[in-house]
């Protein structure tokens, strides 16, 4: 395995995982947003990954073959907002009912977790190969 194709394939996958975190991080800061400037209670958003396809270096036949992930797109999740019965609130509806962001804390922490250990393992992999370079540079000498 080449050392330059893996660390671009690892620093992808940092750069992919962090935006997942930061988007986590957004999400549960507007955990309790009722106004957008759309209108209505602020939207989950969930990051969606791709794998980078790269053509491989041969005249016939050539090949597909990874380059890493990247974020194909930010979107909003689906999911009916959460209604909570609060007359007093500003934002309530005639019935009594305010429309909360689809934003479950499980969730989201699940989502963190998995984030975070997705990164360590693509530090790992970093380490690893810096690791190989300098007994590579060892031996050279």
């Amino acid at each position: 395995m080449e050392l330059l194709p893996a660390l671009a394939i690892s620093a992808s996958g940092l750069t992919a995982e962090r935006l997942r975190l930061d988007i986590i991080a957004n999400n549960l800061a507007n955990i309790n947003t009722t106004r957008t400037p759309r209108g209505g209670p602020y939207r989950r958003q969930v990051p969606v990954f791709a794998e980078k396809l790269q053509e491989a270096l041969k005249p016939a036949g050539a090949q597909f073959k990874g380059a890493g992930v990247e974020v194909a797109a930010i979107v909003e999740d689906n999911t009916p907002p959460r209604r909570v019965y609060d007359p007093s609130h500003p934002d309530a509806g005639p019935d009594g009912y305010v429309a909360l962001p689809n934003i479950n804390v499980v969730n989201e922490m699940v989502d963190m977790i998995t984030a975070t250990r997705a990164y360590e393992a693509n530090v790992t992999v970093l380490n690893a190969a810096k690791a190989m370079t300098l007994k590579a540079l060892e031996i050279g000498r």
